[in-house]
């Protein structure tokens, strides 16, 4: 016959709970002298009666008992806390290789590699995947291009600014930059009209003989 378990609650009235605690305070005293006694073990017990009041035994010194325990107490929780932390660890190493293996399938897929199971909506993601990873390659072209491009004209600029100071230090004129194309034929133009302009006020200008000689020209004979 298997008994039931006894459900226990607080005794209402207050007479019958004292004397119980009396009782069972007693005997938890005698049990725990003769367990110290009987097995040599250190042994200590601390009751708070409802009041307030202090009931105590210790199998030797109560202080040195209460260290020990706080010594052990604080070993249990390093002790726990080394295992939760080991735990953790090994939750956290093992969801890393969980991700470490999705992403090499991703990068395989992306690569063009077992691609064979794929279905049409995972090969357009793919797609759409590789069509953004293009566009910002792209785009990180371009800037590096544009930057390379205005640290070469700050250059130059330094470099021309350098070489004018070192040619007003030395006494030399500074050496001009070349014209552009357009401006250089322009004033090619321009030098070739002035230069004909000055062809033709020459020949007006000079006295010029049109008559003509038919003859021995004359010979003077000393």
């Amino acid at each position: 016959m298997v008994r039931g378990k006894v459900e226990m609650k607080r005794i209402q009235n207050a007479t019958s709970r004292q004397v119980t605690f009396s009782k069972r305070r007693n005997g938890v005293m005698k049990k725990a002298y003769e367990l110290s006694v009987l097995c040599d073990a250190e042994i200590a017990v601390i009751i708070f009666s409802q009041k307030g009041r202090l009931y105590e035994f210790s199998s030797s010194s109560m202080q040195k008992t209460i260290d020990r325990y706080r010594e052990y107490a604080k070993e249990t929780l390093m002790n726990n806390n080394a295992f939760e932390v080991e735990q953790r660890m090994k939750e956290e190493a093992a969801n890393m290789t969980k991700k470490i293996e999705i992403l090499e399938i991703s990068k395989r897929k992306l690569m063009g590699q077992g691609i064979g199971s794929c279905s049409m909506n995972e090969l357009q993601e793919i797609d759409n995947q590789l069509e953004r990873s293009l566009k910002n390659i792209r785009m990180r072209k371009s800037q590096l291009f544009k930057d390379e491009i205005q640290r070469l004209r700050d250059r130059g600029k330094l470099l021309l600014e350098e070489n004018a100071r070192l040619s007003e230090k030395c006494g030399l004129r500074p050496r001009q930059a070349p014209l552009e194309p357009q401006a250089t034929q322009t004033r090619s133009a321009q030098a070739q009209q002035k230069e004909m302009g000055n062809c033709s006020h020459g020949i007006q200008n000079s006295d010029v003989e049109t008559d003509l000689l038919i003859g021995l020209p004359n010979i003077c004979w000393s």
